[in-house]
């Protein structure tokens, strides 16, 4: 951190009125702008940040009257004021609208492009959005995908539409489909997978997620721990087979019940076929694999990078009625998809998996 930096004391800090309802993390981004966001994730694991004196989540959403409690804080020193968006920010997400209306906007967020700023961040789909604001108000995230995660992503345009769609979220109103393309074919090609998983390190009797050749532990990397272990937290996922190329790979359809960190990656690789293409949960070198078993080796002509795409969305629309959204394969999924022969158009048996 430079010398210049801002230091703070611990504050207790009161969410007023127009903060209702939003993340703990958004939060912070509006009090301390200079705040890096993988700074506050690792103060809330360390139980630093509290909220009515209870430990909490960046993604904990706050109510109107609730205290905070602030830990000291090293912040970034000041730097020049920079133009953050531009029209061309603008007409690239015009580019990527799958739908828009008066309250809400759904994109077909593309590999590589991160959705929020973090270390070394210098474009991001939370800035451009600021291309969009109008009479001081901004579209705003209402959920988050992975970096290299591509597919359906909502933003609200008002805050009504943010705190009714979070609402939707959380209940478990919104029902998410993805698709991915693994490692091997799992058996049974339909199942449920119910895991109890946590981040980071030295949470007791935790089993870490295997990857063969790794080097020590990934503080941001989901394990899978048992369940009254300290930060576990239950995830549940449906996945069937739509398609495969046995026995190198297969299409997989994956339904989250729920939303954590990683989930679909984590419990892809937990059942011993993870997502072709992931740096962080992939199991195995391909050229190591070519070597001990060639049948299983992914052809040279898939591109390794990560198969896993939000494909559709259907959540209670704010103004009445159900929004169903489906994004098109990525480019290098779509390549995947034409070399192995599958048809993105038959029927999805994953819609078949319970709502529970």
């Amino acid at each position: 951190m430079s010398e210049t930096a801002v230091k703070t004391g611990v504050s207790n800090e009161i969410v007023a009125e127009d903060e209702a309802g939003l993340r703990l993390d958004r939060w912070f981004k509006r009090r301390f702008p200079a705040l890096a966001l993988s700074h506050l994730a690792k103060i809330c694991r360390k139980g630093e940040v509290r909220v009515d004196g209870k430990r909490v989540e960046t993604s904990t959403r706050l109510a109107e009257g609730q205290k905070v409690r602030v830990p000291p804080l090293k912040l970034a020193p000041p730097v020049p004021a920079i133009k953050r968006s531009s029209p061309d920010d603008a007409r690239e997400l015009a580019r990527l609208t799958l739908y828009e209306d008066a309250d809400l906007l759904v994109l077909n967020k593309p590999f590589g492009l991160a959705v929020q700023g973090g270390s070394g961040m210098t474009r991001h789909l939370d800035m451009m959005l600021e291309s969009l604001a109008k009479g001081g108000s901004r579209p705003v995230l209402v959920h988050r995908l992975d970096r290299d995660t591509s597919g359906v992503l909502l933003v609200a345009k008002n805050r009504r539409a943010a705190a009714e769609l979070g609402e939707a979220f959380r209940s478990r109103q919104a029902q998410k489909i993805y698709w991915a393309l693994v490692e091997g074919v799992p058996k049974p090609a339909q199942g449920r997978v119910s895991l109890y998983l946590a981040k980071g390190v030295g949470m007791g009797n935790e089993r870490p997620i295997r990857k063969p050749g790794g080097t020590g532990r990934d503080i941001e990397k989901m394990r899978v721990v048992r369940h009254g272990d300290a930060d576990a937290r239950h995830s549940l996922t449906y996945y069937a087979i739509v398609d495969k190329a046995a026995p190198r790979c297969a299409w997989l359809s994956m339904k989250p019940l729920t939303g954590r960190t990683h989930q679909l990656r984590a419990h892809a690789e937990a059942i011993g076929h993870p997502i072709f293409g992931d740096p962080k949960y992939g199991r195995r070198p391909e050229d190591d694999v070519r070597r001990r078993d060639p049948l299983r080796a992914m052809p040279r002509e898939i591109e390794p990078k990560l198969h896993l795409l939000a494909r559709r969305l259907a959540i209670p629309h704010p103004k009445g009625g159900v929004l169903d959204v489906t994004a098109p394969l990525p480019d290098h999924m779509r390549r995947s998809w034409d070399f192995f022969g599958f048809d993105a158009r038959q029927r999805d048996p994953i819609e078949d998996a319970p709502n529970e």
